[in-house]
């Protein structure tokens, strides 16, 4: 299920945010406190990797209307996905009239539940006249083979028969009729066994669609609440991120292993083991080791997995080639880094590099674990502002990584830097305003006030500027353009005599 599109409702300065076209990567603009993270908070309740919790009413409501007008049914998500051809034969296995299904939707309000609707679904509907054609040829010819059986069958067969005429007759109701319609068929079915009576091929046909229509029907109503479980059930996770917790760069493993026994780790010591999982290091494995005292083989594991971290970080972060090493001191691990290009290859923890390569370290590590086998495989990620600490060089190699390496992922992120807009694809591009009297409002066309468009015009003059030729004038420095000056030819001197007659020059 791809997420095609969403809505959000009621929730904090959001009254009705409009309908949000979702691509692969979505792009949402906005100024400082124009309730961009309250689009993303929003939509993060419908399918948290948590398990979905009830909203808040005093504090997610709208502050400025009453809270009476908030019940657990006040709509906060809508969101619309598209199936591929495998879910839509899945859907359609489990209700058959959605076989012209390709769209469906998801929503949720202040409680706890969820609700799944078919876009394009054909509603419950009988050919009445059909169905009175039949009827009329099946009840005269079971009353003419009744009359053919004996006297004590004849009458249980013409009573049958005319009590499958009155349950046929059609009701707006159809899940009764349908009930009722089954019943009478079966009983039908039996009275003629029991007299020893036959009908026609023709007829036993026509007796079989009108039982097979009536099971439809009466079927229909389990097997759409089994659809809209289906629906909820594969909704993608929702991740968000605002903030990445620090990664240490020393930590102690039997600690860790103690703590991870008992399920309380830390938020550092998560990312620790998402670190690990990344590297390819088995904590486990490092400590039976140790206890073996095998100091060689827990160098040359740790050694390879500095060389796979550094390989992926050399690909990724393109502002200098980085080596991450890892050294083993008892039972501790650290994390180290060097820049082996430099004058001096200074290595050094890993918490003593920049914040910037800090936090681009811990959203690598976190969601290479995570899209890979961990809580956010196939989820939708929602990034609040990313790479607020990055170079505007590396925050453009942040904005590739997330098209490039995120591939099994939507990816739906806000910002307001103009490095992380992506100018070459523009339809996936949003732009958040608030009001005072509308609330958040989202424009899928870019619209709104120069404050909140700064960044995509940016955007668009930096690519532009980019992608603009340099002309070879334009590349010579201007003291190579210029044409030497020349000295004045020197005149000959005049003697006293001749500069007193001398007429002055003009």
């Amino acid at each position: 299920m791809r997420l095609a599109s969403f809505q959000i409702t009621n929730f904090r300065s959001i009254n009705d945010s409009g309908l949000i076209d979702s691509t692969q990567i979505t792009t949402i603009l906005g100024r400082n406190d124009s309730g961009k993270s309250n689009l993303l908070r929003a939509l993060h309740s419908l399918n948290p990797a948590e398990g979905i919790a009830e909203l808040s009413p005093i504090k997610d409501f709208p502050r400025h209307r009453r809270l009476e007008e908030c019940t657990g049914d006040t709509p906060v998500v809508f969101t619309r996905w598209s199936l591929d051809e495998s879910e839509q034969a899945e859907l359609a296995a489990i209700l058959p009239r959605a076989a012209g299904v390709r769209h469906v939707t998801a929503s949720r309000g202040y409680a706890a539940v969820r609700t799944a609707g078919f876009e394009g679904l054909g509603a419950l509907s009988l050919d009445v006249s059909e169905i009175k054609g039949k009827v009329r040829k099946i009840v005269p010819a079971v009353k003419a083979a009744a009359e053919k059986v004996a006297e004590e069958a004849k009458a249980a067969l013409d009573q049958e028969a005319d009590l499958f005429d009155a349950a046929m007759i059609m009701s707006p109701d159809y899940i009764r009729w349908s009930a009722g319609a089954v019943k009478a068929a079966q009983a039908l079915r039996k009275a003629l066994a029991v007299a020893g009576a036959e009908l026609s091929d023709k007829q036993e046909q026509m007796l079989g669609e009108l039982e097979d229509m009536a099971l439809a029907i009466a079927n229909d109503a389990p097997a759409l609440e089994r659809a809209r479980e289906w629906v909820v059930g594969k909704l993608p996770r929702f991740v968000y991120v605002d903030e990445y917790p620090a990664l240490p760069g020393r930590q102690n493993i039997a600690e860790y292993l103690g703590r991870e026994g008992w399920g309380q780790l830390t938020p550092e010591q998560q990312s620790f083991g998402r670190l690990c999982k990344v590297a390819g290091l088995d904590l486990r494995q490092l400590q039976a080791l140790l206890e073996k005292n095998d100091q060689a083989t827990r160098n040359q594991l740790v050694n390879r997995a500095g060389s796979v971290v550094t390989a992926e970080i050399r690909r990724l972060w393109k502002d200098r080639a980085l080596k991450v090493r890892f050294n083993l001191d008892g039972q501790y691990l650290d994390t180290l880094v060097s820049d082996p290009n430099a004058a001096y290859e200074v290595e050094v923890n890993l918490e003593e590099r920049s914040r910037g390569f800090q936090w681009f370290f811990s959203f690598y590590v976190a969601f290479f674990a995570d899209t890979r086998g961990g809580r956010a495989e196939d989820a939708v990620l929602l990034l609040d502002e990313p790479g607020l600490h990055l170079h505007p060089h590396s925050q453009a190699d942040l904005l590739a990584h997330l098209e490039k390496d995120f591939a099994g992922n939507q990816v739906i992120y806000t910002t307001h830097s103009p490095f992380m807009v992506p100018a070459h694809r523009l339809d996936a591009v949003r732009t958040a305003s608030l009001s005072e009297t509308a609330g958040t409002t989202v424009s899928n066309a870019a619209e709104g006030d120069e404050r909140t468009l700064f960044p995509l015009k940016a955007a668009l003059a930096l690519s532009r500027m980019a992608s603009e030729p340099v002309t070879q004038d334009a590349a010579k420095p201007l003291a190579a353009t210029q044409e030497p000056v020349k000295p004045a030819p020197a005149r000959p001197a005049k003697s006293a005599k001749s500069a007193e007659t001398a007429k002055p020059e003009p």
